[in-house]
């Protein structure tokens, strides 16, 4: 399954950068987050209770940074193991543009999962993913002290 978005938020590049990279800030923004923490130099353990309507398994997991390029861009790759769920993995690539003094936050990933997960429907799974998004970067702008407004997709 492939979602994503494009986001204005009302801070330069370099503040959106360290915001995305603070545990404190992520776990405000990650809706049942109750671990965020780095384990590594361009890795983050982190645990999440999600609410899948009927069923409210725990994963826990590891997010990996590749293709970093500071206050621009990186590839945040993530697999988390939901119990008796199965396994939950994805990946994003998350690009940040000037906007004047403002920036252009685009967000474009790809996820799926296994097991019973699966059973309960890619369409339950897939209709939710945008408004999960929507919400956690709402949630992040106000975690970082900044508006932020959804964009349309790009023209192509």
């Amino acid at each position: 399954m492939e979602f994503g978005g494009r986001y204005k938020m009302t801070a330069p590049r370099a503040r959106i950068w360290d915001a995305l990279n603070d545990p404190d800030t992520l776990r405000a923004a990650i809706p049942g987050c109750s671990k965020i923490a780095w384990s590594g130099p361009e890795t983050l353990d982190l645990e999440i209770k999600v609410n899948l309507g009927v069923m409210h398994p725990t994963f826990k997991g590891e997010l990996a940074l590749s293709n970093i390029v500071p206050a621009q861009s990186y590839t945040l790759s993530g697999r988390g193991k939901g119990g008796v769920l199965g396994l939950a993995e994805g990946s994003a690539d998350v690009i940040l543009a000037d906007d004047g003094a403002d920036t252009i936050l685009t967000f474009i990933a790809d996820g799926g999962a296994s097991g019973q997960i699966m059973k309960l429907g890619k369409a339950l799974i897939g209709n939710s993913a945008q408004r999960i998004i929507d919400g956690f970067f709402e949630r992040f702008g106000v975690a970082a002290g900044i508006a932020v407004e959804p964009l349309p997709p790009e023209e192509s």
